[in-house]
């Protein structure tokens, strides 16, 4: 199989049949978090999984057509049924029933937002009787935080930028989401704070149905490594002025989720 790097010749092109099926490339784009992507002063998707999405499509030779959505689930749904030939979301095994996903390209973390009076003072403290934790439905926290905690009862917001509003209106005792929207949302509303240590490393990777073939998920998973690799992952970060996330180190390495 040819690397990464090098171009697809076309359409003919038995690895750009294989991902675009219907002559495009369609990505999906989950404009649910701010890391991934936003719009640009025109309304149009920007972000770095919009400057990946390109790249690739000019690789294998083919136009991109982006699906953009709102939530990580619908991202997950699109792909996982075909509607979207790649997608950008993070790494859980339920999402990987259907879905081959890459290495990741960046991290980010998922922490906790409690209000000022709250006695919540440690992530333990979240997991117990009587507790209201809001997560954005379908969201890598979700299905995570689904898994873990015991005792805390889980409310679900219908996407990631609603959470924060959601947890003022149910009087819950807690939110969780990714850093960077939490941030900007206890800055829009007064009275809040982020426990000071996160509960779990979100891994951001680039994911293909799995009925595209091995050769395809391959040659994706190539991609994502030559793009950390050589620096294109980190120049779209700061292009774009996302704080607070990191690429992800070569290959499956992974520091421990709470260090």
């Amino acid at each position: 199989m040819a690397g990464a790097g090098d171009a697809a010749p076309g359409g003919a092109n038995t690895l750009a049949s294989a991902f675009a099926p219907t002559g495009k490339l369609r990505a999906s784009i989950n404009l649910g978090n701010p890391i991934l992507a936003g719009k640009d002063a025109s309304g149009a998707p920007r972000g770095v999984s919009v400057d990946l999405a390109r790249e690739f499509a000019s690789r294998l030779g083919l136009d991109l057509e982006l699906l953009v959505v709102d939530t990580a689930g619908k991202s997950v749904d699109a792909v996982a049924a075909g509607n979207a030939d790649i997608g950008f979301f993070a790494i859980d095994p339920k999402r990987g029933a259907q879905i081959a996903f890459t290495p990741p390209y960046v991290l980010i973390e998922g922490f906790y937002l409690v209000k000022d009076d709250s006695p919540i003072r440690r992530n333990a403290e979240v997991d117990a009787p009587g507790t209201r934790v809001v997560v954005g439905a379908g969201s890598a926290y979700d299905l995570y935080l689904t898994r873990e905690l015991k005792h805390a009862e889980i409310l679900r917001s219908p996407s990631s930028p609603t959470v924060v509003d959601t947890f003022i209106e149910t009087h819950a005792e807690a939110a969780a989401g990714v850093k960077q929207q939490l941030e900007a949302d206890s800055r829009r509303i007064s009275g809040l704070r982020l426990l000071d240590q996160r509960f779990m490393v979100i891994r951001q990777a680039m994911g293909v149905p799995k009925s595209r073939g091995a050769e395809a998920s391959a040659y994706l998973a190539q991609f994502v490594e030559d793009m950390k690799a050589s620096g294109f992952v980190a120049a779209a970060l700061e292009r774009h002025g996302i704080d607070g996330a990191t690429v992800a180190p070569a290959g499956n390495s992974m520091p421990d989720p709470l260090k």
